[in-house]
C-alpha cells in the first residue's frame, strides 16, 4: 500500500512554492537587498506601489471605529531579517495615498519559522469582551519550523492597527501537514466564524473547515464545509460574504490533479454562515455568458447597490480562462460583477489594477484584495505582481 504522500498529487506551483523553507529565505533576502528605488526596469502592474514588497494583500474600510470610520486599512505579509510580519498601512484620503501604521509580529513566525496568507477583519459587533471595532489579524504560522507544527493564530488591535497582541489560536496541526488561509465572518447567531484550508486529515489532500467562537478566545465546532469525495481534490482559499437576505456566499478554489478545471473557482451558499450543506457537494462554478471562468486564488467582495435588493458582488481570480480552458485575453485585468446574489451569469469589468505577468505562482494577481465603495459604483483593488525579483503590491480604484 502506498503512503498518503505517495498518492497525493503534486500541488500547483503557486501553492507549493510559498510553502517551502526556501521561499521565506529568498523573500527575506530580496526584501533586504532590493528596495523600491533600487529595482530598475519597467513597472510590472498598473496602479501605485503600496510598499516595496508584500504578499497576500487584504483591505478593509473601517465602519465601527468611531472617528476612524472611513479609513482604509491594508495588510500584506512580508519578511524582516527572516521574521514573518504583517504590515498594516492606512489611507485617510479614500485610497489615494497610504502610510504604514503598524506591524503584527507573531513570535512563532520569527527566525524563519514561516508566515503565510493573512487576513484582516473589523468586528461589526461585540463578540464576548471584544467590542465592535476591534481589529483582528490572523495568519498561518510555522510552515518552515522544524519539527513542523502549523497553527492559525489570531492577533487583536484596539488602536486602529497601531499595536497588536496575541488573542487565540483557531486550530493547531496534530501532524506536520498544513493549515492555511484563515478567513473571518460573523455568523447569524452572532458568533465569529473562521474558515480555513486543512491538510491534516489523512482522508483528504486538503479540505475546507470552519470553527466558531463566542468570545474570540475559545474556538469550537470545527467541521468540514467542503471536503471532496475524491481524496486528491484540494478545496481551499475560502472567502465569505453576507448578503442582505441573510444568506452567505463562500468562494473557493478546488485544485485537482490536472486538466482544464484544475484550481477552478467555485461558490456555495449558507442560510446562516455556519451550516454549508453536504461537504461532498462541491458547489457551483461561476461563469460569464460565453463560458469564461476563473482559476486559482479567488476573492469576493460585496457592496450595496441602488435598485438591487441583493446588492453587488465582485469576484476575481488569478487567471481568467475561456470555455475551452485557454487563457483569456483579459486575464489579470478583469474583475466580475453580479447583482443577483451570485446566481446566473457574471459580467466582466476592467480591474482597477492590471497585472502584467502571466505566470502562475504565488505572486501575480494572487488572492487580490477587493474593496467596493459604499454605493457599489467604484472598486478599490490591491494586487501583487513581479517587479524584477520583488513581489510588489499595487493599488488603484476605478468605476464599475
Amino acid at each position: 500500500m502506498r503512503t498518503r504522500h505517495a498518492t497525493r498529487p503534486l500541488r500547483p506551483l503557486l501553492r507549493r512554492v510559498c510553502r517551502v523553507p526556501l521561499f521565506a529565505a529568498l523573500t527575506a533576502l530580496v526584501a533586504g537587498l532590493l528596495t523600491l528605488n533600487a529595482v530598475s526596469g519597467a513597472q510590472a502592474a498598473t496602479g501605485t506601489p503600496l510598499r516595496g514588497d508584500g504578499l497576500y494583500p487584504r483591505a478593509i474600510r473601517l465602519e465601527h471605529s468611531g472617528a476612524a470610520d472611513g479609513v482604509i486599512l491594508t495588510s500584506v505579509v512580508t519578511f524582516d531579517a527572516g521574521d514573518g510580519v504583517g504590515v498594516i498601512s492606512q489611507s485617510t484620503d479614500d485610497g489615494r495615498t497610504f502610510a504604514e501604521v503598524g506591524r503584527v509580529r507573531a513570535p512563532d513566525a520569527a527566525g524563519g519559522e514561516g508566515l503565510c496568507c493573512s487576513t484582516l477583519y473589523e468586528l461589526p459587533q461585540a463578540v464576548g469582551d471584544l467590542p465592535a471595532g476591534t481589529l483582528l489579524w490572523a495568519a498561518s504560522v510555522g510552515q518552515d519550523a522544524s519539527p513542523r507544527r502549523m497553527s492559525l493564530q489570531v492577533f487583536r488591535s484596539d488602536d486602529v492597527g497601531r499595536t497588536w497582541s496575541y488573542l487565540s489560536t483557531v486550530a493547531a496541526s496534530s501532524n506536520d501537514e498544513g493549515l492555511w488561509e484563515p478567513e473571518f465572518s460573523l455568523a447569524a447567531d452572532g458568533q465569529l466564524a473562521a474558515h480555513y484550508s486543512d491538510e491534516t486529515d489523512p482522508a483528504h489532500s486538503q479540505k475546507l473547515v470552519a470553527a466558531r467562537t463566542a468570545d474570540g478566545v475559545h474556538w469550537t465546532g470545527h467541521h468540514d464545509t467542503v471536503a471532496s469525495a475524491l481524496a486528491s481534490d484540494r478545496p481551499g482559499m475560502a472567502v465569505v460574504r453576507e448578503l442582505p437576505s441573510g444568506a452567505y456566499v463562500m468562494t473557493y478554489e478546488i485544485c485537482t490533479p490536472g486538466g482544464q478545471y484544475a484550481c477552478v473557482v467555485h461558490y456555495r451558499t449558507s442560510p446562516d454562515g455556519w451550516n454549508w450543506g453536504d461537504p461532498a457537494s462541491l458547489g457551483i462554478r461561476p461563469e460569464t455568458p460565453d463560458g469564461q471562468y476563473f482559476r486559482h486564488a479567488p476573492t469576493l467582495a460585496w457592496a450595496p447597490l441602488a435598485g438591487s435588493p441583493q446588492g453587488r458582488l465582485f469576484l476575481v481570480g488569478q487567471e481568467l480562462v475561456n470555455a475551452d480552458g485557454a487563457r483569456a485575453d483579459g486575464s489579470g485585468r478583469t474583475v466580475w460583477v453580479n447583482d443577483e446574489g451570485g446566481e446566473g451569469a457574471w459580467r466582466a469589468v476592467a480591474a482597477p489594477v492590471a497585472v502584467q505577468s502571466q505566470q502562475i505562482d504565488y505572486c501575480p494577481n494572487y488572492s487580490s484584495a477587493l474593496l467596493p465603495s459604499d454605493d457599489g459604483t467604484r472598486l478599490f483593488e490591491v494586487a501583487t505582481d513581479w517587479d524584477g525579483a520583488v513581489c510588489r503590491p499595487y493599488y488603484a480604484q476605478g468605476a464599475v
